[in-house]
């Protein structure tokens, strides 16, 4: 590997709206060999992903960030533009469509070559200074762009992103293996080490790659909070035993806030235990299950998941959007989103003062359980995963994939929290109340799955559900008139 960076773009400092300042990168070197398997030019990654959320963290600022992706590079750049200009302390997103997260480039070239719409940005098939072009006077150290994907066979995607300077992206070997398709586990815990091996390369030549692992999100919905909170810290170690010194760690809001906070406690000690000399923060997603269709309800559900974050100390927060239960948003809906989540922030309380450690709540027991037991099972992280779902010991509920042994089980007990119905091979049977356990139908599960949206939208609904307006609805009191 010979190849060189091209020019650096430029940088200094500078200072955003919201206050947090940029910092220079004029220590990293202009030049430097390319992390790339052959002489294709790269470019030096500008953007410290971690330092940026970091340094807002310090200032007491929540940052927030859209799931947002384009096919059309002009409509790419003008989300990003939007994203950064928003009244909230921000990070830029470059999601990727479903072709490229399955490796099937060949339908990237036919529908770019025939007009067709992609549902996000085809890194890996557009020219580099395409994609450079889109990030041009936007990405920096004053506004990092993460890449997200879902991808189970990234490593053409590390690439793509290292070429046009970028160093932040998210997934996991479980995380993006298990809910999405059929790849086997261990043909993607092989990829994903590649990729990981390859993309910690960036450390050697001044920049820090950063990685936010995906695992507390699995399924979106159902997942009882100590699996979410188990695998995404296992995930990190994964990452981190790799080479990937800054990581970040998430947690998807589930269907009880005081559940969630006793979760995201466990997943900070957890973390605190097992990474104590990476850099890392934790990054919590709204609600991934079936969304409210009010605007309303999703507002509502929204700040709370801003607040779940602040009370939490958590870094980062993942926004979604009223248009979620029905089409792709806009970038004016992700913008509402964003400002709305910053709002709430910045009058939500903070953590209990001296942030107390909650001790060995249910969910840290559960939690350091799994852990424990993977961890135990072999020296090498990722083999030990595999052989942790081989044997049952990580058993994700109501997952499908041939690699899960889907014998555990879930519901929602009649305080909103999420139980175990069934653990399976679970090395947990004797941290969990067994008189709480109870059979699970099929109309049960249909309700669980809308538990959430119906406890958010009933209260603007009292009859029957009414049609969702077709036009962007702002967050109440935003001048736009409720329904």
């Amino acid at each position: 590997m010979n190849g060189r960076f091209g020019e650096a773009p430029e940088s200094g400092p500078h200072r955003r709206p919201d206050g947090v300042p940029g910092s220079d990168t004029a220590s990293v070197p202009d030049t430097a060999p390319a992390p790339v398997p052959d002489d294709a030019p790269a470019r030096r990654p500008a953007g410290d992903f971690g330092a940026f959320v970091r340094r807002a963290h310090r200032a007491g600022r929540l940052v927030v960030q859209p799931r947002m992706g384009f096919g059309d590079p002009a409509a790419m750049r003008a989300g990003l533009h939007a994203t950064r200009h928003a009244d909230a302390t921000t990070v830029g997103t470059l999601t990727l469509d479903s072709y490229t997260r399955v490796g099937d480039l060949a339908a990237i070239e036919t529908a770019l070559r025939e007009g067709s719409a992609l549902n996000g940005f085809p890194i890996v098939s557009y020219p580099v200074e395409t994609t450079r072009a889109v990030l041009h006077g936007l990405h920096g150290d004053d506004f990092p762009v993460q890449v997200r994907h879902g991808s189970a066979v990234p490593f053409d995607i590390f690439v793509a992103l290292t070429r046009a300077g970028l160093s932040a992206t998210e997934g996991g070997p479980v995380s993006y293996c298990l809910p999405y398709g059929r790849t086997p586990l261990d043909e993607s815990m092989r990829n994903w080490e590649r990729g990981s091996t390859l993309f910690a390369q960036l450390r050697e030549w001044g920049a820090s790659p950063h990685i936010e692992t995906f695992g507390g999100c699995l399924l979106g919905q159902l997942c009882p909070p100590s699996m979410l909170v188990a695998v995404s810290a296992l995930e990190a170690v994964f990452f981190h035993r790799l080479g990937i010194r800054d990581l970040s760690v998430s947690y998807a809001q589930q269907t009880n806030r005081e559940q969630d906070r006793e979760a995201v406690a466990a997943l900070r000690r957890l973390c605190a235990e097992l990474l104590p000399e990476a850099d890392w923060h934790v990054v919590i997603y709204a609600y991934m299950g079936v969304y409210p269709y009010t605007p309303e309800g999703c507002y509502r559900l929204l700040g709370e998941a801003a607040e779940l974050a602040v009370g939490t100390g958590s870094e980062r927060l993942i926004v979604k959007t009223v248009a979620e239960s029905r089409r792709i948003p806009t970038v004016a809906e992700n913008v509402a989103a964003l400002e709305h989540a910053a709002r709430v922030a910045r009058t939500a309380p903070g953590p209990p003062a001296g942030n107390p450690d909650p001790g060995d709540t249910q969910t840290y027991a559960e939690a350091r359980a799994l852990v424990d037991a993977v961890l135990n099972s072999h020296p090498d992280v990722g083999h030990a995963l595999l052989l942790a779902f081989k044997r049952g010991y990580l058993d994700i509920p109501y997952c499908v994939h041939p690699d899960n042994a889907g014998r555990s089980r879930s519901y929602i007990d009649d305080r909103g929290w999420l139980r175990w119905a069934d653990t399976g091979s679970l090395p947990i049977a004797g941290l969990v109340d067994g008189r709480r356990s109870r059979p699970v139908t099929s109309s049960d599960l249909l309700e669980a799955l809308s538990y959430v949206q119906r406890s958010y939208d009933e209260p603007f609904w009292p009859d029957e559900p009414r049609p969702v307006a077709s036009e962007p609805a702002g967050p109440p009191g935003e001048g736009r008139p409720l329904p």
